[in-house]
């Protein structure tokens, strides 16, 4: 299990993928198995099942896990997506200097 650098509810910016240059919140943090959700991005369709008499079933649109890498810090001050350093057990701007 590694240490994330992502947060619950920090903005983060995608690096590849379909979704290349899109800023999102992430919803969720999986540290075991080094991935993030992040809202409104890698949106995929489910197909539903209704489980109960009266729930409808149907396709669905879900957000899906990245990997960590794919995604980079969004510094509040500047902006710009940065990479993380560390000062006094804080996270760092690497560009502004700013701490988040």
């Amino acid at each position: 299990m590694s240490k994330m650098f992502v947060k619950t509810g920090d903005t983060v910016m995608v690096l590849s993928g379909k979704s290349k240059g899109v800023k999102g919140e992430v919803i969720a943090v999986s540290p075991k198995e080094n991935k993030v959700i992040v809202k409104k991005v890698n949106v995929v369709t489910k197909h539903v099942k209704p489980r109960k008499m009266g729930d409808q079933g149907g396709l669905v649109q879900v957000e899906s896990a990245l990997y960590a890498s794919k995604v980079q810090l969004v510094c509040p001050k500047c902006g710009e997506a940065t990479r993380v350093g560390h000062n006094n057990s804080k996270r760092v701007c690497k560009k502004c200097g700013n701490e988040f």
